[in-house]
């Protein structure tokens, strides 16, 4: 589904060059659910704000179905967002004067879809969420962890084929945390959303099906979760986070 061949970013001018992608490759198959984690400034925002198209990489490509995404125009940018990318992050950046229902359904709505099937699509989706009793609700009269699965809904109900997730649970309480990540599991497993998440947790990474590491701009390590359970994938990820060195407590 998304190839990464190589890609650079810099940051800053000739006397000031700060180089924060150095030369990343990897792929990622269609149907996967991948954790990417390292310290602070270890460029996985980055990373994912290129794929996102969010920022714009110095070099190299990104492919997406075979589409490079880093030579769009800027139009073609706008309706690529819409119809083939989804995203959750840490502020759901759900619009507070739209009720959820409204907010799940807005990329369908720009595209002028017809409102019945924009209903009903959201209403599908809402269901297998978990969400479909706050759908008449505002942003502000419901939890961090409903507004959450409310920008995960948000973020397929268009058909989106992949979902960018950049610290979903930071600002989640433990329990809201877990549910979101579970919810993100079934969509991954049942809906065959293929999931990218930049995360600082290792326990979030532990229900990934993949975890990159990465050190200073270049990729460092990656894991293989396999058939092992959750709870030994994530002693395994405290493992790697530790031959990352620094400060553990600033990567978990």
């Amino acid at each position: 589904m998304l190839q990464i061949k190589n890609i650079e970013k810099y940051y800053g001018n000739k006397n000031n060059v700060t180089k924060a992608l150095d030369r990343i490759s990897f792929d990622v198959s269609d149907g996967e659910f991948i954790a990417i984690m390292g310290a602070s400034g270890s460029g996985k925002t980055t990373l994912l704000n290129c794929i996102s198209t969010i920022d714009t990489v110095s070099a190299g490509d990104i492919l997406l179905q075979g589409e490079n995404i880093a030579k769009l125009s800027a139009e073609e940018l706008a309706g690529f967002r819409r119809e083939k990318l989804g995203f959750v992050f840490q502020d759901c950046n759900l619009l507070d004067t739209l009720t959820i229902e409204e907010n799940i359904g807005l990329a369908l709505s720009l595209n002028h879809a017809d409102p019945h099937k924009v209903r009903k699509k959201v209403e599908e989706i809402a269901e297998k969420l978990e969400i479909a009793d706050i759908l008449d609700k505002f942003p502000y009269q419901v939890s961090g962890g409903q507004k959450q699965r409310a920008a995960c809904a948000r973020g397929m109900a268009a058909g989106q084929s992949l979902l960018l997730a950049d610290e979903p649970t930071g600002a989640l309480d433990s329990r809201a945390s877990k549910n979101l990540l579970e919810i993100m599991t079934r969509m991954n497993q049942e809906m065959n959303v293929t999931i990218l998440m930049v995360t600082h947790d290792a326990y979030s990474a532990g229900y990934a099906k993949r975890v990159l590491f990465l050190k200073d701009g270049r990729l460092f390590s990656e894991l293989l979760r396999g058939e092992r359970s959750r709870s030994v994938f994530y002693h395994e990820i405290l493992d790697i986070l530790a031959l990352l060195g620094g400060d553990i407590s600033d990567v978990i």
